[in-house]
Order: structure tokens, then C-alpha cells, then sequence
């Protein structure tokens, strides 16, 4: 009955914020969108394309690169266009039958996004500190596996909002996406096996390569055997796709927190300020842009890849 009532409330609270942000909101809003969408789709078709070009990104843990790749590319397609259209309307105008698929492949891009990048941080950990195994654990047809295996647990994951009715339009962030005033339990669930238990096995991962990493750069005479052994991988990747980890977890974290806070708490759902939503969704919303720039950033391959691509598109420009 409490919950029930906490809903209620809550739902009051949405139906009132229609039309409330002043206009500079709206157009800031608008602007982040816009070069999120054009950030997101050149990028990652970038990344995409330099996996397939470049032989010496042919590397099976860059599986999970590309998937992840086309896992942002997902709702620069679909949900986010929406969202814009959402924002100059100031409301939903699509449909309902727009509104679930829109808030299922947001969904279905955030889950695989964080079962990718699990993968990928178990790939490096296996390839890093129990580099013996890593041949019989990721072989080409086995990587592809894992990699198919993430879209369909992601499937199934995102598949039970559309039976609980936990996607909906909310116009605190203009979007169609998952409700988490629904069902406390619901919720809670959510969040702690779609980020919390991910992003832990993730830490964990990168956690037991960086003592690795300390205790190799410590050694005063190291031995050359060992370090062979512990250094089969290049150190510039790695850092790469920890910082990958690092900006996921920066930009989904205030989101599933309010959403923690909010399953356990259920009366303090209709106090979270609206801004603070609005900021939250909006940062996972840019996330979906700042891995290509990280891999030119920090990946020399992927950097002069670019490059290449960009010199053979001017030239036939």
C-alpha cells in the first residue's frame, strides 16, 4: 500500500513537470544531444572501421571493443533522435508502441555495454595474469561465443519490462525509460545485476592486474623469465580500456545510485531534486560518445587509424 501510494506521488510529481525547465535548460539540453548523437555515431563507426582495417588491432579481446562499439551506436539510431524530437515537442508525441521500443533499446544498449566491458576486463585479466590459460579459454570461435553470449543475456535481461510496465515516459529527462518508482524490488535487482555485481567482477579484474602491474615495476632486478610471463600484454592497451571502465562507471554511477536509493527508500523517491535526475541521465546519455575518444586519446593503433581514415575521406571529399 505504501509503495503503491509512493508511486502515486511520485507520478503526480512527473505529470507536473511538464513545461517547467526555462528555455536555456532546454536549448542546453538540446546541444548536448546533438553532439552526443554526432560524437557517438562518427566515433564509433570509426572504431569499427579501424578494428577491420588495421591488422594490428586484430586482437580477440577487440571483439568486445567492436560489440561495445555497436552498442552505443544503438541509441544514436533510435532512443536518442526520439528523445530530441521529445525535447523540441516538449513531450512525448510518438506513441506508446515508440515509447517501449525506445526505452527497451536504451535499455539493451546500457546492459550490453556494461556486459561488454565486463568482458573485456575478464579477457584482460586472463590474458595478463594467468596467461597460460588465456589460448584454451579465448580461441577465435570461443571469443565469438562470448561475445553472442553478451547480446543474449542483454536480451534477456532488458525482455521483463516489457511485461511489468516499468518503461514509461518521463518528462524530467524527456525520455522513455525504465521507471524505477514501479516496483522497489524490481529495481533493486536492476541495479545490482545489471551494475553493481558487473562492476565489481570489472574492479576485481583490473584490481588484481594493477598489483600485478606494481609488483613487476617494483622489482629491483627483475627476472626476465617472470616478467616475460607477466608482461604478454601491451601496457597501453590495458590503460586504455581501464579508463573506458573508469568513465562508464563515472557516468552510470549517479543513476543506478538514485535508483539504489530509491529501492531501499521508496519514500524519498518523489524528494530527489529533478536537476539531479536530469544531470544523471543526461551523463549517461554523453557516455555513449567518449570511448572512440579515449581509444584516439590513449591507443597509438586506433590513433593512427583515425588518421588514414579521415586523410582518405578528404581525399575522396
Amino acid at each position: 500500500m505504501e509503495e503503491g501510494t509512493n508511486q502515486r506521488n511520485i507520478q503526480g510529481i512527473l505529470d507536473d513537470q511538464e513545461d517547467k525547465y526555462p528555455a536555456w535548460v532546454i536549448s542546453t539540453l538540446t546541444a548536448i544531444l546533438i553532439v552526443t548523437i554526432s560524437g557517438d555515431i562518427v566515433g564509433n563507426v570509426l572504431v569499427i572501421t579501424s578494428v577491420f582495417r588495421n591488422k594490428k588491432l586484430w586482437k580477440l579481446g577487440n571483439a568486445f571493443v567492436v560489440s561495445l562499439a555497436v552498442a552505443d551506436l544503438l541509441v544514436a539510431f533510435y532512443p536518442y533522435p526520439l528523445v530530441l524530437l521529445a525535447i523540441f515537442n516538449q513531450g512525448w508525441r510518438m506513441g506508446h508502441v515508440h515509447c517501449q521500443m525506445s526505452g527497451y533499446f536504451m535499455g539493451l544498449s546500457v546492459i550490453s555495454s556494461v556486459f561488454n566491458i565486463t568482458g573485456i576486463a575478464v579477457n584482460r585479466y586472463c590474458y595478463i595474469c594467468h596467461n597460460s590459460w588465456y589460448p584454451r579459454l579465448f580461441s577465435n570461435t570461443s571469443t565469438f561465443c562470448y561475445v553472442a553470449l553478451v547480446w543474449v543475456l542483454a536480451l534477456a535481461a532488458i525482455l521483463p519490462n516489457l511485461f511489468v510496465g516499468s518503461l514509461r515516459y518521463d518528462p524530467r529527462v524527456f525520455s522513455c525509460t525504465f521507471a524505477q518508482s514501479v516496483s522497489s524490488l524490481y529495481t533493486l535487482v536492476v541495479v545490482i545485476f545489471h551494475f553493481f555485481l558487473p562492476i565489481s567482477v570489472v574492479s576485481y579484474c583490473y584490481l588484481r592486474i594493477w598489483v600485478l602491474v606494481l609488483n613487476v615495476r617494483h622489482r629491483v632486478k627483475p627476472d626476465r623469465h617472470l616478467q616475460a610471463q607477466a608482461w604478454p600484454y601491451n601496457l597501453q592497451s590495458f590503460i586504455t580500456m581501464f579508463v573506458v571502465f573508469v568513465l562508464f562507471a563515472v557516468c552510470w554511477g549517479p543513476l543506478n545510485i538514485i535508483g539504489l536509493t530509491v529501492a531501499v527508500y521508496p519514500s524519498l523517491g518523489n524528494s530527489i531534486p529533478c536537476w539531479l535526475f536530469l544531470v544523471s541521465y543526461f551523463m549517461t546519455y554523453f557516455n555513449s560518445c567518449l570511448n572512440a575518444m579515449v581509444y584516439g586519446a590513449l591507443n597509438r593503433n586506433f590513433r593512427n587509424e583515425y588518421k588514414r581514415i579521415m586523410l582518405n575521406i578528404f581525399k575522396l571529399g
